[in-house]
C-alpha cells in the first residue's frame, strides 16, 4: 500500500454533506468547524480525523469563505487527544499509515491556502495540541491547557507535533515539554510563543470570530500569497509573489480606493 497516497485519500471532495463528529457552520465569509465529540473531551480518533479533512475541503473549494475558525464541542475540550484504544492495537507497519494518514489531514489545514484560527477551548492535548499547531493563529481561553504528554504512553506525537513545536517555541523548549511530557495552562503556552492570545472563555469565540472578520475584509489573494510568502522564508520568493499580487485586479481596487479615500471592494481575483 501506498501509505502516502492513501493517507491524501482522506482529502476527499465531499462539500455538500452532514458530519457525524463535527459541526460545520457558515456565516459572513467564515466557516466555523467544530469538533462534536464532548463525550469524550472532543478526542480525535480516526473517523473524525477523516471528517476534518473533508471539512477543511469544504471550506476551502467554497469561494465565499476566507476564514476558517475550528473548537471543541462544550467548554472542557478543543481535542484532548488522539483515541488510544485504537492507537494501543498498532503495530509498526500500521502505526507508521496511521501517523501519514493524520500527518496529511493536518498538512492539509496548514497549506489550505486561507488563514485558519484554533479558538482553543479546554484541553489540546497529544493529536489535539498538534492540530492546534496546524492552524494559523491560536487563540486560547483561560481554562485551555497545551502539551504533548505521548512518551507517558510509550509513544511520541505521530501528528506532526515534534516537528510544528520546535518552529513555534524553540528546539529546548520544545524538547522540555515532549521529553517530560509536561502539560501547561494557556498563559504559559502564551509565555512560550504556544499560543498568540488568551482571553476568557465566554469571550474566546467572538475574539475569534472578530480576527476572522478582520483578516476576511482584507483582499483574499494578498492574504493567500502572504501566507505563502512566510512559509517559504526566502527573500526570492517574495519577490516573485509579490510580484504576483502586483498583477491582480484587488491590488488595483486596493491602492486606488486607498487614493480615493474610500473603502476597497475585494473580489478575489
Amino acid at each position: 500500500m501506498d501509505t502516502a497516497r492513501d493517507g491524501g485519500s482522506w482529502l476527499c471532495h465531499n462539500f455538500h454533506r452532514m458530519y457525524q463528529h463535527l459541526l460545520y457552520a457558515a456565516q459572513d465569509s467564515v466557516a466555523t468547524i467544530t469538533v462534536n465529540r464532548p463525550s469524550v473531551r472532543n478526542a480525535l480518533n480516526r473517523a473524525t480525523v477523516k471528517e476534518l479533512a473533508a471539512a477543511f475541503e469544504q471550506a476551502k473549494a467554497d469561494p465565499a469563505i476566507r476564514v476558517a475558525i475550528l473548537t471543541g464541542s462544550g467548554d472542557k475540550a478543543f481535542a484532548a487527544g488522539a483515541d488510544i484504544s485504537e492507537i494501543a492495537e498498532l503495530d509498526e507497519v500500521s502505526g507508521a499509515e496511521f501517523s501519514r494518514q493524520g500527518q496529511a489531514v493536518f498538512d492539509s489545514i496548514e497549506a489550505l491556502g486561507k488563514p485558519v484560527i484554533a479558538a482553543v477551548n479546554g484541553y489540546a492535548l497529544g493529536g489535539g495540541c498538534e492540530l492546534a499547531m496546524a492552524c494559523t493563529v491560536r487563540i486560547a481561553a483561560e481554562n485551555a491547557v497545551f502539551g504533548q504528554p505521548e512518551v507517558k504512553l510509550g509513544l511520541i506525537p505521530g501528528y506532526g507535533g515534534t516537528q510544528r513545536l520546535p518552529r513555534l517555541i524553540g528546539r529546548s523548549r520544545a524538547l522540555q515539554l515532549l521529553l517530560t511530557g509536561e502539560t501547561i495552562p494557556a498563559y504559559d503556552a502564551l509565555m512560550l510563543g504556544l499560543v498568540d492570545s488568551v482571553v476568557p472563555l465566554e469571550s474566546l469565540l467572538s475574539k475569534a470570530q472578530g480576527l476572522a472578520q478582520q483578516i476576511a475584509a482584507n483582499a483574499p489573494v494578498a492574504v493567500n500569497l502572504c501566507m505563502q510568502a512566510v512559509s517559504l522564508g526566502r527573500h526570492s520568493d517574495e519577490a516573485e509573489l509579490f510580484g504576483k499580487v502586483c498583477g491582480t485586479e484587488d491590488m488595483r481596487e486596493g491602492t486606488k480606493a486607498f487614493l480615493e479615500k474610500r473603502t476597497a471592494q475585494f473580489k478575489g481575483r
